[in-house]
């Protein structure tokens, strides 16, 4: 029961903390946000507990995997982005987070390995990113709806991945654990209230965050069959906290690319 309530109250906890972030520091912010672990860090912790340090740690190498995937995605979402609306970008971003889910779950790496594959693919995406649209600057007032619906959406993804984490197998359900649940809601959110200009923001600011999520579960994995769950979860969110401090610090120095 108790595992229950951690599973149901976590996650809307921690979605709840970025959609208010985002409210009050913009989509950049909260797209540096999100792309800390706050699906699937939770989901990484329920199943040590659920399922042993062993099985977790395969999840581990599996989301660090599916973070290439994640990558995709906001890739082809901010592409999409810029000729369609929100059904046609989200419809092209999630057929290609499918299909790239379904290709990385044939090959099974080193921990090490994947995670340095994930940085190279993720650092491409960033290179290949679009610029920024400069003439938009949509200001609405998000409905009261809002945010409860992005926490309910995230919890009952949670719910079902850890429910049906041992039919599917620690390598499968880590390349499904960082579907982008929290990337989907906050952009399509994001797009359809303040346009397209704000959601290439969020998904950007995603992307930047990918090295500080792929960290944690790169210590996490390496720690938790030999250290315990306690120690590995303490070291992996220090080590992303530091490396999501750098992100914003660089990030933050950096000028966005508009067009002209």
């Amino acid at each position: 029961m108790n595992l229950f309530f951690l599973k149901a109250l976590l996650t809307p906890s921690l979605i709840g903390l970025v959609s208010v972030a985002g409210r009050r520091w913009g989509p950049a912010v909260s797209g540096l946000l999100v792309g800390l672990p706050l699906t699937s860090g939770p989901v990484l912790l329920i199943l040590a507990l659920q399922n042993g340090t062993a099985f977790a740690a395969d999840t581990a190498r599996g989301i660090i995997f599916g973070t290439i995937s994640v990558a995709i995605f906001c890739l082809t979402y901010a592409w999409a982005a810029l000729r369609w609306g929100w059904p046609g970008a989200l419809l092209a971003s999630w057929l290609v987070f499918l299909a790239a889910t379904a290709l990385l779950q044939l090959a099974i790496l080193p921990l090490a390995l994947a995670f340095a594959i994930c940085v190279v693919v993720a650092a491409v995406a960033l290179a290949l990113f679009p610029r920024v649209p400069a003439k938009e600057a949509v200001v609405v007032t998000p409905p009261m709806w809002d945010i409860p619906a992005r926490m309910a959406v995230a919890t009952v993804f949670v719910l079902l991945l850890t429910g049906v984490a041992p039919q599917l197998g620690p390598h499968l359900t880590g390349l499904l654990a960082p579907f982008p649940i929290f990337g989907t809601v906050l952009a399509t959110f994001t797009h359809a209230q303040a346009g397209t200009a704000a959601a290439l923001r969020l998904l950007r600011g995603l992307l930047v965050g990918l090295l500080s999520f792929a960290s944690f579960f790169l210590v996490a994995g390496t720690l938790v069959v030999p250290a315990g769950i306690l120690p590995a979860f303490v070291a992996a969110i220090i080590a992303t906290v530091a490396v999501q401090g750098a992100s914003q610090w660089v990030f933050a120095r950096r000028r966005e690319p508009r067009y002209a």
